[in-house]
Formats: structure tokens, sequence, C-alpha cells
């Protein structure tokens, strides 16, 4: 019997070579493989490759063409935001007679930021009489109760206090049992951390004299954004997705997006749909596309301002976009089918909701496309699309970008007027692929969360404040 060496170095193998990637990888093999190994191998592959090959093939096309479709997207959005027609049909009603409104103040465990909000709300310029502050206190175990509380005091009759002690955790759920204490048909949304401009309240309810519209969101910008790389890499993105994103939306009559906080609902549109949902991630999303499902109309309203605390450490802004990716996913299994056939919307209005709705599942097929890129090619089984793989690289991240595409990033932060922070977009690749992964766990997480009938669990925001801050300068 010949040895393993003797058939290594047999004339039979000799008289066989074996080209191409697949040589490469069994010349890894000790001593290299036997002739006989080599033919079965290819009666094998010759077998069964081709017709997974095709299927993978195809797979990474239609990939690639949704990828393509992204940026296409994001493309138009940006050229709509610098050439195109802007629309604010709201933003010059200044004076009115202005209806009765109730402000929510979202809180657990917000000792360090709940007396800016609340100070700032005080110093608004809308009619106290038409207005009534309610601080939701929700089973805050730290000082945020006795803070409210020591506004009541100082404030008689201007704030009114929810202090939720039970129930089930969350902000939907908490806002679900705070909306019977609203006054009024609007109710305005902040959450703790953020400190409203003095005028930002009229903005926010001036399109509400319009009956169509349902909900109104403005802009949120970071009021941190100089701590660290990671708070600089998020007002980039915080840029690109309002200052171009929302606002282009807005401009071609799409589907801007209400985002929880600097926000405002019709009561009435809420109490239409059912109210708020409590078994959800991200009641704003959820509520978004109850809304738009059912007739009425959102609207985003790019000069109201508002400031944020955003994320100093790179563990809590993983929570965050977790949490975000599941609810935002859970909306997609909900609503994706019921708002793709609504009758209530036109046909862009649905294709670009559908395509929002999306963007949580695109970390998933961009990692689908990168593992059959690689099985295709060491398969050798390659093809001008699989051989392009920079490419492919590069235009994911052009389109998945932090979810602000690059050159909407670059256009925003031009509108800005502070072209210095361009410098930083080469770490935005960092930030791509923290996400990427972080959001492409989540979805998992999510799966296998619904499989086994877990309750989902809210990961609160770490703040970062020490004492009330003042108000910045508007960064345009």
């Amino acid at each position: 019997m010949k040895s393993i060496e003797d058939l290594c170095r047999s004339p039979a193998r000799a008289q066989r070579p074996i080209a191409g990637k697949r040589a490469a990888m069994l010349a890894l093999l000790p001593y290299g493989p036997p002739a006989e190994w080599s033919g079965k191998l290819d009666e094998i592959l010759s077998a069964t490759l081709p017709g997974v090959v095709e299927v993978m093939a195809n797979l990474l096309s239609v990939i690639v063409l949704i990828i393509c479709i992204y940026a296409l997207r994001h493309l138009l959005f940006t050229l709509s935001r610098l050439l195109g027609r802007q629309r604010h049909p709201y933003i010059d009603i200044d004076c009115a007679q202005w209806p009765m409104i109730t402000v929510f103040i979202a809180a657990h465990n917000e000792e360090k930021v709940i007396a800016g909000c609340i100070e700032a709300l005080l110093e608004t310029n809308y009619p106290p009489n038409r207005l009534k502050i309610i601080p939701v206190n929700d089973r805050s175990t730290d000082q945020t109760r006795e803070i409210i509380d020591s506004y009541v005091a100082r404030h008689p009759g201007r704030i009114s206090p929810f202090h939720r002690t039970d129930g089930k955790a969350g902000k939907a759920a908490a806002l679900k049992d705070a909306l019977a204490f609203a006054e009024g048909d609007v109710i305005i949304i902040f959450d703790a951390d953020y400190v409203p401009g003095r005028g930002l309240l009229k903005q926010l309810v001036a399109p509400f004299f319009d009956a169509e519209i349902g909900a109104v969101m403005g802009r949120v910008v970071p009021l941190n954004a100089g701590s660290n790389l990671l708070t600089r890499l998020l007002d980039l993105e915080r840029s690109g997705g309002y200052q171009v994103d929302q606002q282009a939306r807005m401009n071609l009559g799409l589907v801007p997006q209400y985002g929880g906080t600097v926000g405002g609902i019709r009561l009435s549109a809420v109490e239409s749909i059912g109210g708020f949902r409590d078994d959800t991630l991200a009641e704003d999303t959820d509520m978004t596309y109850r809304l738009l499902c059912n007739g009425w109309k959102v609207v985003y309203s790019n000069r109201s301002e508002c400031y944020e605390e955003v994320p100093e450490e790179w563990s809590v802004r993983l929570k965050q976009v977790m949490r975000w990716s599941k609810g935002h996913n859970q909306v997609l299994v909900r609503h994706g089918l019921r708002f793709l056939t609504s009758r209530q919307l036109s046909l862009r209005e649905r294709i670009d909701g559908a395509l929002l709705l999306f963007v949580f599942a695109m970390p998933l097929l961009l990692l689908a496309g990168w593992a059959l890129t690689l099985v295709l090619y060491f398969a050798n089984r390659t093809s001008p699309l699989v051989d392009l793989i920079p490419a492919s690289v590069f235009v994911a991240y052009g389109t998945q970008g932090n979810f602000a595409a690059f050159y909407e990033i670059v256009i925003a932060v031009i509108l800005d007027g502070n072209r210095r922070r361009l410098r930083l977009l080469p770490f935005n690749l960092l930030g791509f692929f923290v996400s990427l992964f972080s959001i492409s766990y989540a979805s998992w997480r999510l799966f296998v969360d619904s499989l086994m009938k877990r309750e989902m669990i809210w990961d609160k925001t770490v703040r970062y404040r020490q004492g009330a801050p003042s108000q910045p300068e508007p960064s345009r």
C-alpha cells in the first residue's frame, strides 16, 4: 500500500494540475492533496456547485441592487436639499389664537438634566395660560422627583407633575398613562435632556392649524458636540439626518418621520389610532406609520431647533442603537404590509416609507452580501460583480454610513456653515462599522426574543451633564 507521501508524489497527481484559488486552499493541506482526492472533489463541485453558485450570485445581485437604490435615494435627497425648492409652509406663523397645549417631559432618573428642560419651558414665549407642563416622572429612584417638586413649589399653577410609581417600564408606557392628564388637542413631547428654545413651542404648534396634520417633528441639535470624537461624529450624523434627509423628504412630499421628542402630536389623532402602544421600543416610529396608514400627515420643521445631549461613551451608544434597531424592526414587521397597501398614501409615499422602514435591515443585507462575495470568490466562481469587492464596500459605506449618506453629511455641514467639521468625515467609517455589527446583533436578538416570547427591555441612555446648561447659539 502506498503512503500518503507516495500518493502526493505520484505521476497521476502531476498530470492533473489544480488551478485557481481552490489550488491555493488545497496546497495548505499537509503534503498536498492526492490525485484521487482532487478528481473526486471536481466531481462533487461539478455536480452540486453550479446551481448553488447561480442562486448565490443572483442573491448577491439583488443585494447590490438594493444598495444602489438606497444610494440613489440619498443622492436625490442631497440634490433636493441643495438645489430644490425648500418647503417651510408653517414657519411664518407667529401671531395667532394659540390653542391650549400640554407639554410632556419624559423623565426616568434624570436628576442631571430635568432642571434645564423645565427652566427652558418656563421661559418660552408661548402664552402661559394656554400651556400645561407635565413632567412625567417614571419610577425614578434618584432626585428627579424632588427637583420637579421644587419647581412646582416655586411656580404654582404652571407645572402639574405626574409621578408614576408602578406600571410597565418604558417611555411609551409612561406616556400612555400620562395622556389622561392632557389638556387641549395638541401635546408636545420632550425628553428630559432636551433644551427647547424660547420660540420653539409656537413653531411646533403652528402646523396643527392645518386639520390634516397628525404629528410635527423639529430638528435635533447636539448640545455636547465638542466633548469627544464620538459626540462629534454623532453631530455629523444628526446634521445629515435632519438638515438634509428629513428636510428633503418634506420638500419632495414624501414621509418625514416623527422622532418621539422635539415634536408634537394631535391628541384626537392619537385617540383615533388607539393611543400609544406600550409594547414597542420605538413608539415614535410606530406612531408615525400608524398615523400615515390612517390618513394623517407628518410635518418636519427644520428651523425648529432643540438641543439634546448625545452619548459620550461607545457602550452607551451601542445600547441606544440596538434599542432603535429592535424598535424599528418591530414596526417593519407589524405595519410594513399594511403601509405598502394603504390607499391613504400616494405611490411615492409608500415607496419612500418602505425604504425608511428597511433602513435597520440594511446592515444584515450588507453582511450577507459580503459573505456571499467571499464564498463565491473562494469557490473559484468569480464574476465581474464579485471582483468589484472594494467598490461594493465603498458604495455600501456611502449608502449606509452611520445612518446618513456620506454626501448628505457633507452638504449638511456646508449648509450649517461650519466647514471645519468636514475634517472628521473619514472617522465616520468607525461609526459605520460599530453601527453595522451592533444593528445586526440587535436584529438577531429581536428574532430570538420574539421566538422565545421574551419581553423587550428598555435601556435608558446615560446622562453626563452637571447642572442646568445655558442654551447654545444655533449652528447656522
